[in-house]
């Protein structure tokens, strides 16, 4: 596939986000770039799976570690920037004359390329948007400031993302920072949005009620120069002002019911609070919540943002039909809003388990309608083999993806024995589970028999072992002796306890033979479902735009 292909948009990418920007997407092409990059944390994102068989626990496993060295990698990531000169250079060499050979600097070493490429592949007119904590916030804005000029410094954005909480000797801290840079300030799209009205200008403002119990405010019709002077109701406008409409103009709001009349009869406007788009947004949002813990959105990933803040922002700044980029996608949330939102859309994650959320996501949310491509994921055996070679547990978690199943926690004496698990309900309220074994190398028969054990141990209707390299006649035959799972409630047939699966055979459509539960989302219990996706008017935005200009 080459760069003007996948600029079409809508593409999936797993990999490394600079690789994939410097060969896949073309210069000046992208409408939009939201970002939200790990944040120098010093801890590791774990991915939590909320269990729907009933049980209280949770089962996480380590989807990215937030850790950044000084090591020979990061040394060599500074050094590769700075030999390139000019103002990023010398930005990461005043970052190394303070900093030292730190992991703060291995952390802006990395970044620093990938936002000189978002650069390069952001049109004229667009916009970026970073994400980011107090731990690394001032320092990335001064990074951006040497990418994209401190003339095209937009916005500061505070947005609160967590409720109140005590703090050792400090001020809770409960916000996030979002930088907003243009490429070129004087061209950038921009569509102003609205916030809600604060609860006390509601109350001072739009006192007034319909007998319906419709609230609205009163607002003055007279005006100045210019305007208009005749009688109306046998009263002429104040002394020294105008009536701001024609009299056709006010006999039409006389006969809609929008004119209110005070005690001494002086006519007034009203304005519904339900037809009033908000308050001008501004650079503190404190009117979106974080997303709380029952939430129907969330997803347990464990950056996830809410909708409402990727709406605000690709609303705001880009357009139906335009190309939303986000590198660090995770779960999808910046994918799923400007699919909704009829934008385009690329996302770039270096985790399989990502792009497997994200596949379910886009299936939850849109059902199969959404067209899109996948690059980077194994389509052959010999893509296979290399992804097991160079990382076991991308392989791991990608052999998961291909059944549907869920990683299970990768920790010392966890779960042993079992890579994946796939729940689903054989009544209300109970539900079994299939547990998945993966083997990257050779397997034998000693493989079948621990997962048979496991099977029994875990008391689970099925075990599978996906492999590389097809099983023996003796695992067959030991796989044939762990007999059959049946369930009455299901009314279902009967199903081979142990199953043994090839990758060939799972990239050629095999499934595992399962209740058709299994095989539906409506009915399989393993991964959070997404909500489903409120069908947007396609005209709702060029009205929303309308009103806000005659406003």
């Amino acid at each position: 596939m080459n760069a003007s292909e996948s600029n079409a948009g809508n593409m999936l990418y797993y990999g490394d986000n600079l690789e994939i920007l410097r060969r896949y997407i073309k210069d000046e092409t992208v409408d939009l770039v939201y970002l939200d990059p790990p944040f120098k944390s010093q801890q590791d994102y774990n991915v939590l799976f909320a269990e729907r068989n009933g049980s209280q626990a949770a089962a996480q496993i380590k989807a990215f570690e937030d850790t950044w060295h000084w090591d020979q990698a990061a040394a060599l990531a500074f050094e590769e920037t700075v030999s390139k000169g000019g103002r990023v250079a010398e930005a990461l060499k005043g970052f190394h004359s303070f900093l030292g050979g730190s992991d703060m600097l291995a952390y802006l070493s990395m970044m620093a390329p990938r936002l000189q490429e978002l650069r390069r592949v952001m049109k004229p007119c667009a916009s970026i948007y970073l994400h980011c904590d107090p731990t690394a916030g001032h320092y990335l804005k001064m990074l951006m400031d040497s990418v994209f000029g401190p003339e095209n410094f937009r916005n500061e954005i505070v947005w609160k993302r967590s409720h109140a909480h005590s703090k050792v000797k400090r001020f809770g801290p409960i916000h996030d920072t979002i930088l907003s840079y243009a490429k070129d300030a004087d061209r950038i799209i921009w569509n102003t949005v609205h916030q809600p009205y604060d609860p006390e200008y509601i109350e001072d403002n739009f006192r007034y009620k319909d007998p319906d119990g419709r609230r609205f405010n009163a607002v003055d019709m007279s005006a100045n120069n210019p305007g208009f002077i005749y009688e109306w109701k046998g009263r002429l406008p104040p002394k020294g002002r105008y009536w701001a409409y024609a009299e056709r103009n006010m006999e039409k709001l006389e006969a809609e019911g929008r004119i209110y009349y005070t005690s001494s009869g002086l006519p007034r406007e009203k304005k519904y609070l339900d037809e009033m788009p908000g308050v001008v947004a501004q650079d503190v949002w404190i009117d979106i919540p974080p997303i709380q813990a029952h939430a129907a959105e969330r997803l347990h990933y464990p950056t996830q943002k809410p909708e409402a803040l990727l709406e605000r922002i690709i609303r705001a700044s880009s357009n139906e039909g335009d190309l939303v980029l986000d590198p660090f996608c995770g779960c999808g949330t910046t994918i799923a809003v400007a699919q909704r939102l009829g934008r385009r859309w690329v996302g770039i994650d270096i985790t399989h388990l990502a792009i497997t959320l994200m596949r379910l996501r886009l299936r939850d949310a849109f059902g199969n309608t959404v067209p899109y491509k996948v690059i980077g994921e194994p389509v052959s055996l010999p893509d296979a083999e290399t992804l097991a070679q160079q990382d076991p547990f991308q392989f791991q978690w990608w052999s998961l993806g291909l059944v549907g199943a869920r990683p299970v926690e990768q920790r010392k004496g966890a779960d042993k024995g079992i890579d994946g698990r796939i729940y689903f309900f054989v009544e209300r309220g109970r539900a079994e589970q299939i547990v998945f074994s993966v083997k990257a190398g050779n397997v034998t028969t000693s493989h079948v028999r621990d997962l048979r054990g496991v099977v029994d141990r875990e008391r689970a209707a099925i075990g599978v072992l996906i492999s590389l390299n097809e099983p023996t006649q003796p695992m067959r035959a030991e796989a044939a002796d762990a007999g059959f799972y049946e369930s009455k409630e299901l009314g279902s047939p009967k199903y081979p306890r142990i199953q043994l699966l090839t990758i060939a055979e799972l990239l050629d459509g095999k499934k595992v033979q399962a209740p058709h539960s299994v095989s539906t989302r409506e009915e399989n219990a393993t991964f959070k479902r997404a909500p489903r996706a409120k069908k947007e008017s396609k005209s709702r935005e060029k009205q929303s735009r309308l009103s806000e200009h005659q406003s």
